[in-house]
């Protein structure tokens, strides 16, 4: 391609396209715009081509099926202009609170069921509410330590919430390799820019977890738990570890001991207040859930419950992430906060009630259905995209378990510059802003995973179904700090993580199945998919 085919050929745009207005380049990238034509194709090509490899030598990698891949990172930035920012912040705050004042209803007093604002059925159905742990309040109050809100760009550029992620929401690792890679990547252009800086999330969390801790420990000592190296988000996992200064540890590391949770460490058993899990709950303690699990720590929940140590993100949070419960997040906003949402969910039809169920029967080739709990775009049926069979098959899904489906619109998600094999070309993304909650502030990273789906008119961005990924520039203003770059952790640093070397696999049938369950282990949306 040359110089003029970089953008000549980029539209037109269906929806909103978030560098150009028709064919006029928006005001806040018009620098980049202007920097990439002075580059052209080739240098773009050469420094993207640089940019692949050095993600490939320093192993920021995901896992799909048990294989891992390299993550693919564009090199063509997402812009968010500080007045935009500010809006999704704020939402992504209230948001944080009313979920986090509902799990306290939902596992407490259940008030919301007295006064009608959520059926209890939806509740008590979902797979993901645990009794095991009704009335466990946690330490300083805090279930929601860290939240993952996926958000979406309407046709008119709004911002709307896909779904919430209270369990254990996965991504933040990118966010942080993505900022030093692309600001090595593309100094000039970095420099060109007030940037908002991400290097800081790590020490936020800890922060958060610090706070968390048992009544009477002054001086917690906090561990990230993983299920282990075959996890699809091992990277994240020692990433954190490392950049937040504790112990990555896996189950087998822990031990309970009257009421206490335990570190084998070569001085013997040392205590544990904060346990950063990244472990399902159905994983997380044998003695509770599944009782074949070889990834947990038996006793932790009633290590828990006594009062001995705090589990983040709290267990039984997943009933948050129900996309049937999603639909009422409007409704918890109003009734716990007595605010107007800040960010509107994407309409939504529920398949349990009979009316809006003979609804979207009748327009299955126009909508989107989703599975309530499904995680990583799996399950999605695109109407307009299915075959005749397919919608038959979904019909009777609908018919047989109304619970365990919604519907939603087809929406065009926003578009941005993306480079691919025949220049720069529009493509679909969302956007998972990070929020950190530690008691008594709710703080968002400023920028957050943009997810990017690489296939010409794949609307599903997740890396499993071939996404990548965008460094997302939030613009700073007069008065916010910026990033002065190269401050983000650098991975290869992490790649040096001293790291258990697994259990051996020769002849241990026990080995096998460690191996499978970290596998399971897709912890985000339902399990922990990196995006």
């Amino acid at each position: 391609m040359n110089t003029s085919e970089l953008f000549d050929d980029y539209g037109p745009v269906a929806g909103f396209d978030e560098m150009f207005e028709k064919a006029e380049v928006r005001e806040n990238y018009g620098t980049i715009h202007e920097s990439f034509l002075k580059m052209g194709p080739e240098e773009i090509r050469l420094r993207a081509d640089s940019l692949a490899s050095s993600y490939l030598e320093q192993g920021v990698t995901f896992g799909v099926a048990g294989e891992e891949r390299p993550f693919p990172l564009d090199i063509v930035p997402r812009l968010i202009e500080s007045e935009d920012w500010q809006h999704v912040d704020a939402g992504v705050r209230q948001r944080v609170l009313a979920l986090e004042r509902f799990l306290a209803d939902a596992y407490g007093p259940g008030e919301l069921f007295t006064d009608g604002v959520v059926p209890r059925e939806t509740v008590m159905t979902s797979p993901h509410y645990h009794r095991v742990v009704a009335g466990l309040e946690p330490p300083n109050g805090v279930r929601v330590h860290v939240a993952g809100v996926d958000l979406i760009r309407d046709g008119n550029g709004d911002f709307r919430v896909l779904e919430d992620n209270v369990r254990v929401p996965s991504g933040v690792s990118y966010v942080m390799t993505n900022r030093r890679a692309l600001s090595a990547a593309l100094p000039e252009v970095f420099a060109d820019h007030r940037i908002r800086p991400v290097a800081q999330y790590s020490q936020a969390l800890l922060a958060a977890l610090r706070k968390a801790a048992p009544a009477g420990v002054s001086d917690p000592t906090v561990v990230v738990l993983t299920p282990g190296v075959y996890n699809s988000a091992y990277f994240e996992h020692t990433l954190l570890a490392r950049t937040m200064g504790v112990e990555l540890v896996e189950g087998r590391d822990l031990v309970c001991r009257s009421g206490r949770v335990m570190m084998r460490t070569t001085n013997g058993l040392e205590p544990v207040h904060v346990i950063y899990r990244r472990i399902d709950d159905e994983f997380l303690d044998p003695v509770q859930f599944r009782a074949d699990s070889a990834l947990g720590v038996p006793g932790i929940i009633n290590a828990a419950r006594a009062g001995h140590v705090t589990i983040a993100n709290a267990v039984g949070n997943g009933v948050a992430d129900d996309k049937l419960l999603y639909t009422y997040v409007p409704d918890l906003i109003r009734y716990y906060l007595s605010e107007e949402p800040i960010l509107r969910n994407v309409d939504t039809w529920r398949m349990g009630e009979p009316e809006q169920r003979e609804e979207v029967l009748d327009r299955l080739d126009e909508l989107v259905l989703k599975p309530v709990d499904g995680s990583g775009g799996k399950g999605i049926v695109i109407g307009p995209a299915a075959s005749k069979d397919e919608l038959d098959e979904l019909r009777g899904k609908i018919l047989d378990d109304p619970r365990a489906w919604i519907a939603q619109p087809v929406i065009s998600l926003s578009t941005v510059p993306t480079l691919v094999e025949d220049g720069i070309r529009p493509r679909h993304v969302d956007l998972r802003p990070f929020a950190v909650h530690d008691g008594d502030d709710v703080w968002v990273l400023p920028g957050g995973l943009t997810r990017v789906a690489l296939p010409e008119g794949e609307l599903i961005v997740n890396s499993s179904r071939g996404g990548g990924s965008k460094d997302t520039w939030v613009l700073a203003g007069l008065s916010e700090p910026e990033d002065e770059g190269e401050v983000a952790p650098n991975a290869t640093a992490i790649a040096g993580i001293s790291q258990s070397a697994g259990p051996a696999f020769d002849g241990d049938t026990r080995g096998v199945q460690v191996q499978e369950q970290e596998q399971q282990q897709q912890q985000q949306g339902g399990g922990e998919q990196p995006c």
